[in-house]
């Protein structure tokens, strides 16, 4: 696809940014991008003001485990924008 700017990516919706990046770690086993999406994953949804789910997702790592593969929908998208951002202006291949 060709080397993208931050601001190209910025123009991206969470959904396209959640999906491009979670693609591109699976596909090249790049474990240690979904394991901090993981992580980040509680503190997302607390910043969104869901604090049963971040209960939830600290406590149930199944859930977390669900929570990343539909990370980029809705609040909790907005919120990992950044993330997501970061990760491909790394992998402009993506």
């Amino acid at each position: 696809m060709g080397l993208l700017e931050t601001d190209e990516l910025e123009a991206l919706s969470a959904q396209q940014l959640h999906d491009r990046a979670v693609h591109y770690a699976v596909h090249h086993g790049d474990l240690g991008f979904l394991w901090e999406l993981l992580t980040l994953i509680p503190a997302a949804e607390a910043s969104t003001g869901n604090e049963e789910q971040t209960a939830s997702d600290l406590s149930r790592v199944s859930a977390l485990l669900s929570d990343a593969m539909a990370s980029g929908h809705g609040e909790l998208g907005e919120a990992l924008r950044p993330f997501y951002i970061e990760y491909l202006s790394k992998h402009p291949e993506a």
